[in-house]
């Protein structure tokens, strides 16, 4: 209390003791005296107790002075002097320290049995001062002056009495049975409570003969007291008589409905530990406060995590208003609310924008202006009004305090509120003032008719009775203690047989020493030299089958449903969460402006360095066409989509885990929230895949293939988005989402067909005939061929001859290739004739050359005669090869001849652009559109191998872009310009990209299922160690 404030209070008491025709009592100094150790250590109160004296003798000395004819009943000197006083302390004292004030004075003015008109005059001033209701005013004066408790309002007295009352109170006071009650087995005589509505305070009086005492002190019959909270009383022959059980009945007839909360026998054990909660039971109604409390690593968040679902239990039942928590907990969607000890704010937003997208996903049936009236309400209540549109920002860069993060947090949550709210270490971090702050605030929502447990670390004394109740978890998940916080320290006392045991309050200032606690409960023995040993006197087991004894209650009903608390939370429609996801999101990236601009210029920037790098000239002149590294450009521009789509969304989902573990009580749909992030990927990467197109297509002079390149780049990006978001719903740690990023890169590299040749790779999996499995699960594979294939064959220079050079192509292999080698096979085999050694060698080869002579008379329409069933082993002969010879001479005439006409019309379309352009022209337009380095991978003209022989027949390796595919399954070779299914023939580049697509909703798949951490999770359960060490690593490198 300032000291001005102080110096007024001194002033009012002098006063009160000087219109007081006999002076001050002995019993007024005292009250004085309590009213200064209230708030000053014992050298101040005697300061102030001669400031008191002094000012007593000066304004008896001005009374004394005064013609009482010249002042007026209305102006006189102490109404004068009092309403002064009033007026200059009223401003710094909040409503509680003035109702303080008031009950002082009351006690102060009546200390003597009797108050004055004068004294009277004054209470009144003080009371219209202070802005003190007439309810109030009037209750205090019934209560405190004269005792008449039939005057007081019914709804703020309570009774303390026997279990029995006599007859004579129901007859002696008319209102008795509207009082509430508090029956107590051994109480002699009536304990008389007030309760003060509008500050919440307490005062009681004793008429009775039993000896009873709080805060170390007797309490002296008839004499009124302020009961300060979680101050309990106590007497010989009598159960303790709790703060919380007193308040609770002045507030309980106001919550709207009830919480029951049970726990019949739950208990849980990690795997392979005997680490976890011990069976326990527990029931607990609306309107507590719980404080959970321990030494480090004993299960307080593994009970936490129990309590409100997250966690199941081993056995045992956990149930809401008779419904089970685990079984039935679509029932209880919105009722538990949980936050977490770190932060689950969106640190690039504000604190208003915090709290409203957390509204739009509370209150789904609310408009635009209920949302801000109800986000505005909130704010205010959490007194963060002022700081609204600040940003909330990181706690290590902070722009809002540590209590002010607190609040904020624990607003989010009672926005909606939930009937039950669990906070996890509410107050570490901050400073004893911001916890007391943070702690009124969940103080407050249990008074209003929630049920509040909260995990607590060494909290001050004045925190530690805020609580209604007490859990102290020991060593192996043992509850050790279940009761009143206040009682704690004298229960453990009194089982570790200490001399002081039934004190549990410094008896000079009041203040509990709460770390004494966890000290006695883990003590050590002291061995044999004086030293603290390893062991403790008291093993957690022990004071376990203390609290099972004496403790735990014994829950045999079953338990019963009842009508679950309604509230304002409607959870919106789906289409409405996603809009609001992606709004969120949207705001969100905007805010971090470094974010944005690294994501839109990143990728342009790539596309110029990659760009520069890229471009070959020879003898200082850059043509297109002449670019010799254009092929590598192709495929690193598939890295950097592949690359960056990966990397924007690596830790989307992972940098939100906090927020999603306190909106999964919202039960809000993981696919409108995976939409919403998939939704602003995407459009992301389709803005950075057309940045990179663009500036590369300028740098590298490429005309004609921006759109075909864009889809390609933005469907790879996109998959990459989509393989990042797997990850970060997977992963634990940043550190292990980018160790796995080059686990997963590296393969696609290799096999993306440009770094190494599919034909290269080792025998087990390499198929000379179509790319291998391994290499068509690589979306760089499919990218890169559809790049190379489009670049090639839809060039402005290509395009036209395509079809020409396809044939050409196909037929000169014939020609020049396959017939030649399959009448060699023909001659090997008239050869070797019948001899045995040469039989699987002369098998193979015929077995071949039926294959193909089958597949030429197919595509040449000419059919072989009847020799052609003999071209086997056991009916091959001299006759049967020479005919074969001959058919082959035939085929090789009609692909000569095909090829001859196919060149013709060939030649004809080039002298007729020739003609139409100009040689000139023509020569630019192919300079311009046509990369010789590009032709020479996709037609395979640096290697020298031409034709593969495989176990059964001959394969073509020369001219890939022109081959047809020889399976109807969608399966072909490297740079194949069309894919089939069926008789259906499907262009490359579709067909490859609906490939990546179907990719990329694989993932979506696996996403939505979050495959990747079950996997993870599951390799942790494995009982093989190697297996079981990975997955722990995984998840938390």
């Amino acid at each position: 209390m300032r000291e001005s404030v102080l110096l007024a209070l001194i002033h009012i008491f002098a006063i009160v003791s000087t219109i007081n025709p006999g002076g001050i009592s002995s019993r007024g100094k005292k009250i004085l005296r309590s009213y200064l150790r209230r708030y000053l250590n014992r050298e101040l109160e005697e300061e102030y107790y001669a400031l008191f004296e002094n000012n007593l003798e000066f304004y008896s000395n001005e009374l004394k002075s005064v013609d009482k004819a010249e002042l007026s009943d209305e102006d006189s000197l102490i109404t004068f002097q009092i309403t002064n006083i009033c007026r200059q302390i009223k401003k710094g004292l909040f409503l509680e320290e003035r109702m303080i004030v008031f009950l002082q004075l009351l006690e102060f003015a009546f200390e003597d049995g009797l108050i004055s008109e004068q004294e009277k005059t004054i209470i009144d001033i003080v009371s219209r001062t202070f802005n003190i209701s007439k309810k109030e005013y009037e209750n205090a004066c019934a209560f405190m002056i004269g005792r008449s408790y039939d005057e007081v309002t019914p709804d703020c007295i309570l009774v303390i009495e026997n279990e029995n009352p006599k007859f004579w109170a129901e007859n002696s006071y008319k209102n008795y049975d509207s009082w509430r009650h508090i029956r107590i087995k051994g109480f002699k005589g009536h304990m008389f409570v007030l309760h003060i509505e509008s500050t919440g305070s307490l005062i009681l009086t004793y008429d009775g003969t039993l000896t009873l005492y709080f805060k170390g002190r007797d309490i002296i019959a008839c004499r009124p007291y302020l009961l300060d909270r979680g101050v309990n009383i106590k007497g010989q022959g009598i159960e303790p008589i709790y703060y919380s059980r007193i308040f609770k009945k002045f507030v309980s007839r106001k919550f709207p409905e009830t919480i029951v909360f049970e726990g019949r026998e739950i208990e849980f054990l990690f795997k392979n530990s005997d680490n976890g909660v011990r069976k326990m039971n527990f029931r607990i109604e609306s309107g507590n406060l719980i404080g959970l409390m321990g030494g480090s690593g004993v299960g307080k968040t593994t009970m936490l995590n129990l309590l409100h679902g997250k966690t199941h239990p081993t056995g045992g039942n956990i149930y809401i208003n008779g419904y089970d928590l685990n079984e039935e907990s679509e029932k209880l969607t919105g009722l538990i609310g949980f936050v977490p000890q770190d932060d689950m704010l969106i640190e690039e937003l504000t604190v208003y924008q915090n709290m409203y997208f957390n509204a739009r996903l509370c209150f789904g049936d609310f408009n635009e202006d209920q949302l801000n009236k109800t986000v505005d309400k909130v704010l205010a209540d959490l007194d963060l009004m002022d700081i609204k549109d600040l940003q909330v920002g990181d706690p290590m860069n902070k722009k809002v305090s540590g209590g002010q993060r607190k609040r904020l947090n624990i607003g989010l949550e009672l926005m909606r509120e939930p009937g039950v709210l669990f906070v996890d270490e509410p107050t570490s971090g901050l400073s004893s003032f911001d916890s007391e702050k943070v702690m009124t605030l969940l103080k407050n929502q249990a008074l209003s008719g929630k049920l509040v447990f909260t995990i607590i670390h060494q909290p001050s004394s004045d925190i530690l009775k805020m609580f209604d109740r007490l859990w102290i978890l020991d060593k192996g998940g043992y509850m050790i203690y279940d009761g009143d916080p206040v009682e704690a320290l004298v229960y453990f006392k009194t089982e570790t047989s200490q001399a002081n045991a039934a004190e549990s309050e410094c008896p000079n200032c009041g203040n509990i020493e709460t770390e004494d606690i966890l000290h006695i409960v883990e003590v050590k023995v002291i061995d044999n030299s004086g030293f603290a040993g390893k062991e403790r006197q008291v093993s957690p087991k022990e004071w376990y089958e203390k609290y099972k004894k004496k403790m735990m209650p014994g829950l045999k009903d079953e338990p019963v449903k009842t009508a679950l608390p309604q509230s304002n939370f409607r959870l919106p429609e789906k289409w409405v969460q996603i809009k609001t996801f992606i709004r969120r999101n949207v705001t969100r990236k905007f805010a971090d402006r470094q974010y944005m601009t690294i994501n839109l210029l990143e990728v342009p920037a790539l596309a110029l360095i990659l760009g520069f790098l890229s471009k070959f000239s020879e003898n200082g002149v850059y043509t297109f066409g002449a670019n010799k590294n254009y092929p590598v450009f192709l495929f690193m521009s598939i890295i950097v989509s592949l690359f960056v789509g990966l990397t924007v969304s690596a830790e989307e989902i992972y940098r939100d885990r906090k927020i999603l573990e306190r909106e999964k009580f919202l039960n809000i749909s993981r696919l409108s929230y995976l939409l919403s992030k998939i939704s602003f990927l995407f459009v992301m990467s389709a803005i950075q895949s057309l940045s990179f197109v663009v500036v590369a297509n300028i740098m590298l002079e490429v005309r004609g293939m921006l759109l075909q390149q864009w889809l390609i780049l933005f469907s790879t990006a996109c998959f990459g988005n989509m393989l990042g978001l797997n990850i970060s719903a997977g992963m634990r740690t940043a550190v292990s989402i980018y160790i796995l990023i080059p686990l997963l890169l590296v393969p696609m590299l290799l096999l993306g067909g440009a770094m190494i040749k599919f034909d290269d790779l080792h025998k087990s999996i390499s198929k000379k005939i179509y790319v291998p499995v391994i290499g068509d699960a690589m979306v760089t594979r499919w990218a890169y061929e559809a790049l190379m294939v489009e670049e090639f064959k839809n060039n402005r220079f290509e395009k036209p001859f395509f079809n020409y050079e396809m044939e050409i192509s196909q037929t000169s292999w014939y020609t020049s290739f396959l017939i030649g080698t399959l009448k060699v096979k023909i001659d090997e085999c008239k050869t070797a004739g019948k001899n045995p050694q040469y039989m699987e060698l002369s098998g193979n080869n015929l077995r071949k050359v039926n294959f193909h002579l089958r597949e030429l008379s197919s595509e040449t329409g000419l059919v072989p005669g009847s020799w052609i069933s003999s071209l086997n082993y056991s009916g091959f002969n001299d006759f049967v090869g020479d005919q074969a010879k001959k058919f082959l001479d035939t085929l090789l005439v009609t692909f000569r001849t095909r090829n001859r006409i196919i060149s013709e019309r060939k030649d004809s379309l080039v002298t007729a652009m020739e003609e139409k352009m100009g040689e000139a022209e023509f020569r630019k337009l192919k300079e311009a559109n046509y990369n010789e380095s590009l032709m020479n991978v996709v037609l395979n003209r640096l290697n020298t191998n031409r034709i593969y022989e495989s176990e059964n027949k001959l394969i073509q390796k020369a001219d890939p872009v022109f081959m047809k595919p020889g399976s109807k399954f969608g399966r072909a070779h490297f740079f194949a310009p069309f894919k089939m299914l069926g008789n259906m023939k499907i262009d490359t580049l579709l067909f490859n990209v609906v490939a990546i697509w179907l990719m990329t909703i694989v993932l979506f798949v696996t996403l939505y299922l979050n495959t990747l951490k079950r996997f993870i999770e599951f390799l942790e359960t494995l009982k093989v160690p190697i297996w079981r060490k990975f997955g722990r690593e995984l998840l938390q490198v």
